[in-house]
C-alpha cells in the first residue's frame, strides 16, 4: 500500500470516484472489443497510449527523476501479479456478462482479509470471519453449483477466473503492504503499464500469429489465442480512449490513496458494482439474474462491513479498484 503523504479526504473521495468510474468505462471498451481483438493486443494499446498519457502526470510530478526506485524487483513483481489478475479477469469478462465478471472480481477485500492472517500475521475476530463467511456465500451463490454443466452459459473454469483475478489481486496488495513500496502516484502507474506492455509484447512473439488457437476454443480461449489485426478505422478512437483512460485510472487510484486514507476512500470502490449493472445493461442488455442480485447484495454487505470494522481498528488497507 502506498504510504499516505497527505490527509484530504474530499480531494481523495473525487479521485477514487474519477478512478472507479474510469475502470467501469475501462470494462465496457474491453467487453466491446473482445469479439475481434486479442486480449495482449487490447492491453499493447491501451498500455502504451496509457505510458505516453502518464508521461505527463510524470512531468508535472518532478519529471523522470521521479521514476528511481530503489526496490526495482518489488515492482517488478507488483507489476506482473497485476497483470496476472487483470488478464484473468478481462478473459472472464469476455464471456460473463459485465456485472457478474465485476461482482465476482469484488470478493478480493474478503480474500485480502482473509489471507492477512497467514501472510501479514495478522489477528481477524469472530466478526469480521463471519462476514468474509457471508461474502464467500455470495460468490459460492454466483457460481450456481446446483446446475449442471449444460445449464450454464459458461464453463466452471470461465466463472472462476474473476474469482482468480481477486486472489491474485489480494497477493498483490498484501505483498505491497508487507514490503513497503514507496513512490509517486505516477510512478506506480507507470511501472504497471510496463508491466502489461512487456507480457502483451511477449505474448505477440509467442501467440501474435493466432497459429496457437484452436478451431474448438471457447470464447475465452479465443480471446487469448486470437491473431492480432489492424483495428479497423471505427475502432481506433476506442483503443485511444482505452489508452487515455488507462492512464487516468492508474493515477486517480494511486493519489486517492496518497490524498486520503483508505479508511475513508475504500468504501466509494463500491460504486463500481452498479456502474457494471449500468453499464452491462445500456450497452450490451444484460441485466444481471437473481443469483448475481444475491451475490453483489451479499458481497458488498459484508465488504462493507469488513472496511468498518478495519477502520475502527485502525488498519484499513487499500481496496480492489487499483487493480486496473
Amino acid at each position: 500500500m502506498i504510504a499516505t503523504v497527505h490527509n484530504k479526504a474530499g480531494l481523495g473521495i473525487a479521485f477514487v470516484l474519477a478512478g472507479v468510474f474510469a475502470i467501469s468505462i475501462n470494462d465496457m471498451l474491453i467487453k466491446q472489443l473482445s469479439g475481434g481483438y486479442a486480449l495482449h493486443q487490447i492491453i499493447f494499446f491501451r498500455s502504451l497510449i496509457g505510458l505516453l498519457v502518464l508521461m505527463i502526470f510524470v512531468q508535472a510530478e518532478g519529471g523522470l527523476r521521479t521514476l528511481h526506485t530503489g526496490q526495482p524487483l518489488i515492482h517488478l513483481l507488483r507489476g506482473v501479479m497485476v497483470v496476472i489478475s487483470n488478464m484473468a479477469f478481462f478473459l472472464a469478462l469476455s464471456a460473463l456478462p459485465l456485472a457478474d465478471a465485476t461482482a465476482l472480481f469484488f470478493a478480493a477485500p474478503l480474500l485480502i482479509t482473509l489471507l492477512s492472517v497467514p501472510i501479514l500475521k495478522e489477528r481477524v475476530g469472530p466478526l469480521r470471519l463471519s462476514a468474509v463467511f457471508i461474502g464467500f456465500i455470495g460468490v459460492v451463490i454466483m457460481q450456481r453449483p446446483w446446475a449442471s454443466t449444460g445449464d450454464l452459459e459458461v464453463t466452471r473454469l470461465v466463472l472462476l477466473l474473476p474469482v482468480f483475478a481477486a486472489l491474485t489481486y489480494a497477493l498483490t496488495q498484501l505483498m505491497t503492504r508487507k514490503l513497503g513500496a514507496r513512490a509517486s502516484a505516477s510512478a506506480l502507474a507507470v511501472y504497471i503499464q510496463l508491466a502489461f506492455l512487456i507480457v502483451s509484447t511477449g505474448f505477440f512473439l509467442v501467440a501474435g500469429d493466432g497459429a496457437l488457437l484452436q478451431a474448438d476454443a471457447g470464447t475465452s480461449m479465443t480471446f487469448l489465442l486470437r491473431a492480432w489485426i489492424w483495428p479497423a478505422p471505427q475502432d481506433w478512437w476506442v483503443f485511444v480512449g482505452l489508452g487515455c483512460n488507462g492512464g487516468l485510472i492508474g493515477y486517480c487510484l494511486s493519489q486517492a490513496y496518497r490524498l486520503a486514507d483508505a479508511a475513508t476512500v475504500a468504501p466509494f470502490e463500491y460504486i463500481g458494482l452498479p456502474l457494471a449493472v449500468f453499464w452491462g445493461l445500456m450497452i450490451f442488455g444484460d441485466l444481471p439474474t437473481w443469483e448475481v442480485w444475491l451475490g453483489i447484495a451479499l458481497i458488498l454487505a459484508s465488504g462493507l462491513f469488513v472496511y468498518l470494522r478495519e477502520r475502527s481498528k485502525g488498519r484499513v488497507r487499500q481496496g480492489v479498484a487499483a487493480r486496473r
